[in-house]
């Protein structure tokens, strides 16, 4: 039995952090229904991130839609909105991510709803919380991204360098995140009054938090800018040898690794005699003099010298050399599911194992308002 087997949840939420949040719970065995209008549905159906598409949808709405139903709602029409209040009746969870006052102006906020029924764990993204002066701004990750500081860690550093976005939606992913981690207290503690609660986040507020580390330390030592090494940057805050190398026929990684050590075993004496400052003060300086030694050979070769040694390195992969590797397969980390149009596509898998095993399932995202009549029916709404 799956830890959510039993639980039914609404998902009002488009695009990817609400959705996101309840696809994990769908993966631990809730029953998932995505609550869509009738006319285009979750407009991530249409946002592409590659020129492939399943079923008439893109292939990023798939990733994050598996294993849901869809049910499609009018919500200007007052029967189908009522519909929609009468199916909240049965719910557990219900989940949505559009701006302040949206859900209020239909009578589906926290406060309405609970009245409908005061079980319910209502959970709620924004983009910046629900006051101020960002309110209104879209909560759109490489917004988010660019207001939060995020985007001057990665990079090199440099007067003429400029910031970097991460390469992927954080923002939303640790939005999503975080909602499930609020949600799934929130079920613990109405196992206990009964009553359900109200959990919120939003996306700046997960990816400050993401930055915890860095930024509890901006916090506490004066107020210091990060500083980015101006070659090789893996960490503003961490200094030589942490970075990525070229080697004569690829990438090595190297973390947090003492340079006495690496200097005997690469025969690099300039980092010899370094002190802890220095590691830091002189980073680029350092991590030149090691990258001029690791090119002259492969990336094979230095794995055989620095791993039996106990130092931290890694060969740097691309997918294709992930998703070959065996210690990758060994993890059985993909699937083949099957959507409600009747099309198989590859999916990653949920990465939480319970009790030894890992949660599976085989069905991919629906096809829009493929389970309306049949929700319908079952509830009698």
């Amino acid at each position: 039995m799956k830890p959510l087997e039993g639980l039914l949840v609404l998902d009002f939420s488009i695009f990817l952090a609400g959705p996101l949040c309840a696809l994990r719970l769908g993966d631990l065995g809730a029953r998932v229904i995505k609550i869509e209008r009738p006319d285009t549905g979750d407009l991530c159906r249409h946002l592409y991130i590659s020129n492939l598409e399943l079923d008439g949808d893109s292939t990023l709405f798939h990733s994050i839609n598996r294993n849901k139903e869809s049910f499609t709602a009018n919500f200007k029409d007052a029967a189908e909105l009522a519909r929609a209040k009468k199916l909240i009746e049965h719910a557990d969870v219900m989940i949505c991510n559009f701006r302040p006052g949206v859900m209020k102006k239909l009578g589906l906020d926290y406060e309405s709803v609970r009245k409908i029924n005061p079980r319910v764990v209502y959970g709620a993204v924004t983009g910046y919380g629900n006051e101020g002066p960002w309110v209104e701004k879209p909560g759109q990750d490489l917004l988010v991204q660019a207001l939060s500081g995020i985007t001057w860690l990665t990079g090199d550093g440099g007067d003429d360098m400029p910031p970097v976005p991460m390469g992927l939606a954080v923002a939303d992913m640790f939005a999503g995140h975080a909602l499930v981690q609020g949600i799934l207290a929130c079920l613990i503690r109405r196992a206990t009054t009964n009553e359900g609660g109200l959990v919120e986040t939003s996306l700046l507020e997960a990816v400050t938090d993401f930055q915890f580390e860095v930024l509890t330390t901006h916090l506490n030592d004066g107020g210091k800018l990060p500083d980015r090494s101006h070659f090789g940057n893996a960490h503003a805050y961490l200094g030589a040898p942490y970075g990525i190398y070229h080697t004569s026929d690829g990438w090595l990684a190297i973390a947090m690794n003492p340079l006495d050590k690496l200097a005997d075993l690469l025969d690099v004496p300039a980092l010899k005699n370094v002190s802890r400052a220095d590691t830091f003060d002189r980073r680029d300086e350092l991590k030149h003099a090691l990258a001029d030694r690791l090119r002259t050979r492969t990336t094979g070769h230095w794995k055989s010298i620095l791993e039996p040694a106990d130092v931290w390195c890694a060969e740097v992969l691309d997918w294709p050399g992930l998703l070959q590797h065996e210690a990758f397969r060994i993890l059985n980390m993909t699937r083949t599911i099957t959507s409600s149009g009747g099309h198989t596509m590859r999916s990653l898998a949920c990465p939480i194992r319970i009790d030894g095993a890992r949660p599976l399932y085989d069905r991919g995202a629906p096809q829009l308002g493929a389970h309306t009549q049949q929700i319908i029916n079952e509830f009698s709404l």
